[in-house]
């Protein structure tokens, strides 16, 4: 499902129950009349919503609808805070080894206990010299700090986004527990890297760590 503007998750919410006119829409919404307009192009664009009838009504496109159904039903029992928006990208050298590390790593993350997932979506596949390309598009709910600190070092994403609460308040025991998680990895990756390199490069490497 492509990713709303706040106006647009408002008009969205609106035409779930019944189409409307964009007058109606302006009227319940308040969002001024030129915005309103511009925001119902992009969300046609978007083919998101569809336009019919005289006068014409806007209504949402019913597999949008089933999306955000979906995704309600998920967030009524849905009992963690934290609500979290990444991107894990991904390369291999054949372009099927690429879909099914694509598919692994997707599976994975919907077993994960300490998520809530609300969203896995594959980005097209590119090829990029002589590697192939993607990324998946993330939207999901964690347990804990702690939990946020395994999900960025075990799936290492380009990118993350705290989506709510704007402001988190956390123990000292939610914050130890975190910090000791971050620390037994780091130990590991560094025994891992030790293993994997000589004297000389394992000197080079500390130098550019700790430079």
């Amino acid at each position: 499902m492509p990713a709303f503007t706040e106006e647009q998750k408002r008009i969205a919410l609106l035409l779930l129950h019944e189409p409307k006119t964009i007058e109606e829409i302006n009227k319940q919404l308040e969002i001024p009349y030129d915005k309103l307009s511009q925001q119902m192009k992009e969300m046609l664009k978007l083919d998101v919503v569809e336009r019919n009838g005289y006068p014409p009504k806007y209504r949402l496109k019913e597999n949008i609808v089933k999306e955000i159904r979906r995704r309600q039903h998920i967030s009524e029992e849905d009992t963690y805070k934290i609500r979290v928006k990444a991107y894990v990208e991904m390369q291999a050298i054949e372009e099927d080894l690429l879909k099914k590390q694509l598919d692994k790593m997707a599976v994975q993350l919907q077993n994960e206990k300490d998520f809530t997932v609300y969203k896995v979506e594959k980005a097209e596949i590119i090829k990029e010299e002589t590697y192939y390309t993607s990324y998946l598009d993330l939207n999901f709910s964690v347990k804990d700090f702690t939990a946020l600190v395994k999900f960025v070092f075990f799936y290492g994403p380009s990118t993350v986004e705290i989506i709510k609460p704007e402001r988190i308040e956390l123990s000292t025991h939610d914050l130890q527990d975190g910090l000791i998680e971050m620390s037994e990895m780091v130990h590991k990756y560094t025994e891992m890297i030790a293993t994997m390199l000589n004297k000389e490069q394992l000197e080079k490497f500390h130098r550019e760590l700790y430079k």
